[in-house]
């Protein structure tokens, strides 16, 4: 009897991983930010983006996904189209690396258990953490003090994502992140030994975006007695 009540529930718990979709897989693309210095056009990489991702496809509709993604890029008061701003002519180089989890929603049921294509539209949302290079202007020239600062931001992508085959899957997104610092510029340090060095709008904080493909590897597939279902 309990040998039989250990052998059901080992079967149990077999169904259940096996019945779970699992995704590991890379990102790679550029990388550009939204703020008080350089272009304020929302997509125009400046530098290049990579990182790895994982999702647990819960559903057809939605699926939870972490991933770790570095991502480095300039701000270039001479590339923009305000006078302004090329007059001024500050330049900033940047680099982050954030840690994000969410949830990603499909538009459309996106099966991964069934034979054939699978395509859906998505979005994506949750929280991410991030380092960032902080420094600041004196006398317009960037002081690099060689200090990392960290913050929150709220990433929302929209993206697509295609099977190629049963086991790989191809993606396309754009992920603009609002974050809650106002310094990835070096327009607003803080502390009350850097009023004096701030500029800008010091009401609007800056954003950064990744733009770019994934590709990943699908597994813990369901059993077969699903495959046509």
């Amino acid at each position: 009897m309990i040998r039989s009540i250990f052998l059901l529930a080992f079967f149990s718990v077999s169904i259940g991983l096996n019945a779970q979709t699992y995704e590991v897989g890379v990102f790679a693309g550029g990388a550009n930010m939204i703020g008080d210095v350089g272009r304020t056009n929302y997509i125009l990489p400046s530098g290049l983006a990579f990182g790895g991702l994982f999702k647990w496809n819960k559903s057809k509709r939605y699926a939870w996904r972490g991933s770790l993604t570095y991502g480095k890029f300039t701000a270039d008061d001479n590339k923009s189209s305000t006078t302004a701003r090329q007059q001024r002519g500050y330049v900033v180089d940047n680099k982050v690396l954030e840690a994000s989890a969410g949830l990603e929603f499909n538009f459309v049921e996106y099966n991964l258990h069934k034979l054939g294509p699978a395509f859906t539209p998505y979005l994506y949302t949750g929280v991410t953490y991030f380092r960032y290079d902080y420094s600041y202007f004196n006398g317009g020239v960037l002081q690099d003090i060689s200090q990392t600062d960290g913050s929150f931001a709220v990433p929302m992508t929209v993206g697509f994502k295609y099977r190629i085959n049963q086991f790989l899957i191809f993606g396309a997104e754009i992920g603009a992140r609002y974050t809650f610092t106002d310094n990835l510029d070096a327009s607003n340090p803080k502390g009350s030994n850097f009023e004096e060095f701030k500029f800008g709008n010091i009401l609007s904080d800056d954003w950064y975006v990744f733009s770019g493909v994934t590709l990943t590897y699908t597994f813990g597939r369901k059993p077969c007695r699903d495959c046509f279902q």
